[in-house]
C-alpha cells in the first residue's frame, strides 16, 4: 500500500449539506430555515429571550464568585505517600520534595505548588518540603514524628512593588483617621 492510495472506509465521512441551491435540492429557498422573521436571518441574538418575561437568569439571584486566576496544585496525600515508601519507590530517609515526588511517579507537574493532604495513614518518618499542607496533614506528619516544611511563595519584582505600595497606602489611611480622631476631641 503506498501513501496515496489511503482512504477512508466508505460511508466514515459525509458530505455537508449545500443549502439554497434550488428546489431540486430539498434545502432550496428558504435553506431549511422556515419563513421570515428573526430567526430565518443570521445574527440571531435572542438566546434566553423570555418574550419579555423577565428570565430566569435574572430572576435567580447570584451566588459567589469566580477566581479570575486560581492556583492549580499538585495534590498529594499522606496515605499515597505510605504505600510509595511500602512499594520502594520513594526513600523515607531522604527529604521528601516536589523533585522527589516527582521522580517516585506520585505528581506529574507541579504546576503552581504541591498541596499535602491528610486522607489516610503515615506511619513513617519524613521531612516534607511542599507549596502549601492543611493543618491536619501537618499534625498526622509530626505525629509520626516527621517534619513538614512549607516554601513561601515566589513573588515577581513586579508584584512585590505592588504589594509594598498597597502596604504603605494603608498606612497612610490608618495614621489619617487616627490624626482626624484625635483633632475631634479639641474642639
Amino acid at each position: 500500500m503506498q501513501l496515496n492510495q489511503l482512504r477512508d472506509k466508505p460511508g466514515a465521512t459525509k458530505e455537508r449539506t449545500r443549502v439554497g441551491r434550488g428546489p431540486g435540492s430539498g434545502k432550496g429557498k428558504t435553506a431549511g430555515r422556515g419563513h421570515k422573521g428573526q430567526k430565518s436571518r443570521t445574527g440571531v441574538s435572542i438566546r434566553g429571550f423570555e418574550g419579555g418575561q423577565m428570565p430566569i437568569y435574572r430572576r435567580l439571584p447570584k451566588r459567589g464568585f469566580n477566581v479570575l486566576n486560581p492556583k492549580e496544585l499538585a495534590v498529594v496525600n499522606i496515605g499515597r505517600l505510605q504505600k510509595l515508601i511500602d512499594s520502594g519507590r520513594l526513600d523515607a530517609s531522604k527529604p521528601v520534595d516536589g523533585a522527589a515526588l516527582e521522580a517516585a511517579g506520585m505528581v506529574r507537574q507541579r504546576r503552581d505548588g504541591i498541596r499535602l493532604l491528610a486522607s489516610g495513614e503515615l506511619k513513617a518518618k519524613l521531612a516534607i518540603t511542599v507549596d502549601h499542607a492543611s493543618a491536619s496533614a501537618i499534625s498526622a506528619v509530626e505525629k509520626a514524628g516527621g517534619t513538614v516544611t512549607i516554601v513561601a511563595p515566589k513573588v515577581s519584582p513586579e508584584d512585590a512593588d505592588a504589594n509594598k505600595l498597597k502596604a504603605e497606602k494603608r498606612a497612610d489611611k490608618k495614621a489619617g483617621k487616627k490624626s482626624s480622631k484625635s483633632g475631634k476631641g479639641n474642639e
